[in-house]
């Protein structure tokens, strides 16, 4: 790992917040969205993106694949589709006269991957994403396959339909590094929108960073340090999610079945450094663990029937948490 001096770190702070402004230009509002998505691709970890149809989860995808110069791949998640029409598949082909297996890439074979509405595919295809997400491969038969890096997969799904659609498992949602929730523009931002999307002209966005400079991103953003407290603050928040550990806040007995892994404390970490970084400090505060927590806690979170019963729902659960370990 080569060394860092001031003036990289001040070039890579101008070209985040470059990154930032442009995907800006195509998507209108939804500012806390964008950037949690920059920290992610920062932090080398995958994305749950959660709204109602309609609100730009396509269209911001595919603004971030332009601006970070990403190759881009979207799969389209249905009942009937195969692990193989994500992963790939071993194909018969004739060479030097004899039969021999030949692998063809499938979809997932590229730096940005859109899964969309991934809850509608079963869970055996859905589990196909499983090695892509966490270790960046993909086996065939014998044969393990390296993914283009950088390598993130952003998935969607729609929160107000049941019918039809194959809940994921926690297991599979911890393999996220954070869920995104997209709320309904304001009137005035859906002015904008409409300014954009029904005009004549959309905004040509322009590549501000490549595949090479995020992987040295990554590699700055995992030297800024955490000091003891705030590590011991983000660690904190992160106990405190477990009913059964003493000091868990009432609410916390009360709604929570089981509370957050240790990933979610490795996702907070990585996040605070990223989001430290964007803010142009080098070093971890603590209002970047409370920035973070929120999206990498909600989805970690396995409320219980008197939760729904209460409408009690996880990021006021953590609200409570971080008010509970507040310094």
């Amino acid at each position: 790992m080569s060394e860092i001096n001031e003036q990289e770190i001040k070039e890579i702070i101008t070209k985040i917040n470059n990154c930032e402004a442009e995907i800006g230009r195509a998507i209108i509002g939804q500012k806390d969205v964008i950037r949690q998505l920059i920290l992610s691709i920062l932090s080398d970890g995958n994305v749950l993106l959660e709204g109602v149809p309609g609100l730009g989860k396509t269209e911001l995808v595919k603004a971030v694949s332009k601006v970070f110069q990403m190759s881009f791949s979207r799969i389209q998640f249905t009942p009937d589709l195969m692990p193989a029409d994500v992963t790939g598949t071993s194909l018969i082909v004739k060479e030097d006269g004899r039969n021999v297996f030949q692998f063809e890439p499938g979809p997932v074979f590229a730096q940005l991957v859109l899964a969309d509405e991934i809850n509608r595919a079963t869970p055996k295809t859905q589990a196909a994403l499983l090695e892509a997400m966490q270790e960046k491969t993909v086996t065939s038969g014998r044969k393990t396959y390296e993914l283009p890096q950088p390598f993130l997969v952003l998935a969607t799904q729609n929160p107000i339909e049941n019918e039809g659609t194959y809940p994921l498992p926690e297991a599979q949602l911890d393999r996220f590094l954070f869920q995104l929730y997209i709320e309904f523009p304001t009137k005035d931002e859906l002015r904008e929108i409409l300014a954009i999307t029904v005009g004549t002209e959309r905004p040509e966005l322009t590549a501000v960073v490549t595949g090479e400079e995020i992987l040295r991103m990554r590699e700055v953003i995992c030297q800024i340090p955490v000091s003891e407290a705030v590590m011991d603050y983000a660690l904190s928040i992160v106990v405190a999610t477990h009913p059964e550990v003493s000091g868990a806040p009432e609410a916390v007995r009360k709604y929570v079945t089981a509370g957050a892994s240790p990933r979610a404390a490795q996702a907070i970490i990585k996040t605070a450094r990223a989001r430290a970084l964007m803010e142009g400090r080098y070093n971890v505060a603590f209002e970047d663990i409370d920035y973070v927590a929120h999206p990498a806690l909600r989805h970690r979170l396995i409320t219980n029937f008197e939760a729904i019963a209460d409408g009690v729902s996880t990021d006021r659960l953590i609200d409570e948490i971080i008010k509970n370990t507040g310094l």
